[in-house]
């Protein structure tokens, strides 16, 4: 396995070129995150948004490449920097600013903010702010799966320092042992909240744990977002056809502290390492191999942007006519029902 470092690429891309539509599609998912997420950072400091954010600024290839391969009944399951995985997933940008504005409109009613989106409709399982956690409830959701036979896929986001968790170890190993149609991809952008990878983890290539339970493990450039569409599309249908979980470790970078109230300045990056994988945005890599090929001119790709940038003006617009939750509410939608007759 070779590791992929800033201001390198991954060489190959498994399979055929996708076609325009597909092209496309991934190309309008990774500018609708970016204009999602910058101005998320742009309300929360302006203070209209409360709670904690964490974006997902300069990732955005991973999102697109995995989620395009996914069906509406497929679940994902994603962490407390979920919000790319959502949009990628299908879920509606309005409900979503409308969640973190703290709206009744939200996703969840305002209930679950930036790190709980949940929507079930799409097959979005939900994001969770406990590092790992989410890894045996994909597990769970893999097995629903197996036992209903119907084809559907889980996929599962989650970062480095996720991989030192015992969750990750007891999900990964119990999906490899029932050979669940899970994708559990690691988002390794080299740092676990403030911590470097090389302090938190001996080996540099953390696909390579996945010798450890009997499944493939697989790593691409996570700011390629053809690498990713290629690694992708193998574990997917994998998955479908019943070969069991891959695990795919996305070389990537975030391009902001943990959280947006951690400047990079307070973490200690060094100024070369952010400047070498900015230079390789994914945006404006996968745009100038989109224009190279004569695939799109970048009066197309412009457009795209600027609707992009619409879009998200239009959620805003939303989320701030919709209403606030009635404090007499705050119970409702939290518990459930344990159905009559079935046993304890």
């Amino acid at each position: 396995m070779v590791a992929i470092e800033a201001g390198q690429t991954n060489s190959a891309v498994d399979g055929a070129m996708p076609d325009r539509a597909t092209l496309l599609a991934m190309y309008q998912t990774m500018v609708n995150i970016r204009a999602f997420e910058t101005r998320l950072v742009e309300l929360f400091n302006a203070g209209k948004l409360g709670g904690v954010l964490h974006v997902y600024l300069g990732e955005e290839a991973c999102a697109a490449g995995t989620c395009i391969h996914l069906k509406p009944s497929d679940y994902l399951l994603t962490s407390h920097r979920g919000h790319g995985h959502v949009l990628a997933k299908g879920a509606d940008m309005d409900r979503m600013m409308a969640e973190l504005f703290a709206r009744e409109t939200g996703l969840c009613r305002a209930r679950g903010g930036s790190m709980h989106i949940i929507d079930r409709s799409v097959g979005i399982l939900g994001a969770n702010a406990i590092v790992a956690a989410n890894v045996p409830i994909a597990t769970g959701a893999g097995l629903a799966a197996k036992w209903r036979d119907e084809g559907q896929v889980v996929i599962c986001f989650f970062g480095d320092g996720a991989t030192n968790h015992g969750a990750f170890h007891e999900g990964v190993n119990l999906a490899a042992v029932w050979d669940l149609p899970v994708v559990f991809v690691c988002e390794n952008n080299l740092y676990a909240q403030f911590t470097s990878q090389r302090i938190h983890t001996k080996i540099t290539d953390l696909a390579i744990r996945a010798e450890g339970y009997g499944i493939p493990g697989v790593q691409a450039d996570g700011q390629d977002v053809l690498a990713v569409y290629g690694v992708a599309q193998a574990a997917v249908e994998r998955a479908r056809n019943g070969g069991g979980p891959t695990l795919i470790e996305l070389k990537t970078y975030r391009y902001t502290g943990h959280a947006i109230s951690n400047p990079l300045s307070a973490i200690g990056r060094p100024e070369e390492e952010i400047d070498s994988w900015k230079a390789r945005d994914p945006i404006a890599l996968f745009e100038r191999r989109l224009i190279d090929q004569g695939i799109y001119v970048q009066s197309d790709l412009t457009a795209l942007c600027e609707a992009a940038t619409a879009r998200v003006d239009a959620a805003v617009a939303f989320a701030e006519a919709s209403p606030h939750p009635r404090p007499e509410t705050a119970l409702e939608h939290v518990y459930t029902e344990y159905p009559v007759g079935v046993p304890l």
